[in-house]
């Protein structure tokens, strides 16, 4: 370990870091973001054994498999997530979305997407949601694709273990049914082989082309484009529009709006648009 570690960050150097994540990513690291950036970034030094700024930005640049990079993404995102957060959404799902799709689809397959996906409560929550409006109607082919730019996150994800604490938001009828007990103190749960069977993780960067043209159904991407500035915002709104198929439908976060923005998806309600 050096003897002296300098972890306060230049207006120059908070620049170059902006610059660097925005470009390569497209989140936007506004100045209100300076002292997040700091605290999240002095703590890699330490971890690293790094004397300053300049340091790290050598680490990152020398290092061409990404995973600094990554690691850096990590450490400056929020991964805040829960199951059946934004509730609403998931009673539309089941109540309204669902039902039609399965009165009128003859081709018998459903295909979501989990866009910023996280730790995995949202694909598994929507795993659940999906396959209680399936059940009693034969058989269909059901897929959820789950991508996030974390690494990291989508282990955990894959994984599918989650503290007690963290299942309490999933009904108990639900948990018992899509959760077994992982490990012998009953501390944690983990996602059954019938939800995990539908869910193919995968890495994605949202400013980077996609390797997929759909069509989707349905497409969560919420409290992910609160990262990014109104231009990326509008690109990534014209990709999702692209593929979503008819009458498919993208929902957004609470704390998002596409007011302003410019994209031919139809209004619903309240965060949830539609392909004509």
């Amino acid at each position: 370990m050096p003897d002296l570690i300098d972890t306060q960050i230049t207006d120059s150097e908070f620049e170059q870091i902006s610059d660097l994540v925005y470009r390569h990513c497209g989140i936007n690291l506004h100045k209100g973001k300076r002292e997040l950036v700091h605290a999240r970034i002095a703590k890699q030094l330490r971890s690293k054994g790094l004397r300053n700024f300049a340091e790290y930005m050598e680490v990152i640049r020398a290092d061409h498999s990404g995973q600094e990079f990554s690691a850096l993404i990590d450490s400056i995102s929020t991964n805040l997530t829960s199951f059946f957060r934004e509730n609403r959404h998931f009673e539309f799902l089941k109540d309204v979305l669902l039902p039609g799709l399965i009165a009128q689809s003859a081709r018998r397959e459903l295909r979501v997407w989990s866009a910023g996906c996280s730790s995995g409560e949202e694909p598994y929550s929507l795993a659940m949601t999906i396959a209680e409006a399936l059940e009693g109607h034969g058989k269909w082919d059901a897929k959820i694709l789950a991508t996030d730019i974390s690494r990291r996150m989508l282990s955990v994800a894959e994984a599918g273990v989650y503290d007690v604490s963290k299942t309490k938001p999933i009904p108990l009828s639900l948990r018992g049914k899509y959760f077994k007990p992982f490990g012998g103190e009953g501390n944690a749960y983990q996602a059954g082989a019938n939800i995990k069977s539908m869910i193919r993780y995968r890495y994605l960067n949202l400013i980077e082309p996609w390797p997929f043209k759909g069509p989707f159904d349905v497409i969560f991407c919420r409290n992910v484009m609160i990262y990014f500035d109104k231009p990326t915002q509008e690109k990534i709104v014209e990709q999702f529009y692209s593929r979503l198929a008819p009458g498919g439908m993208l929902f957004t976060g609470h704390s998002e709006s596409l007011t302003g923005a410019e994209h031919g998806l139809k209004y619903v309600e309240p965060t949830i648009y539609v392909r004509p």
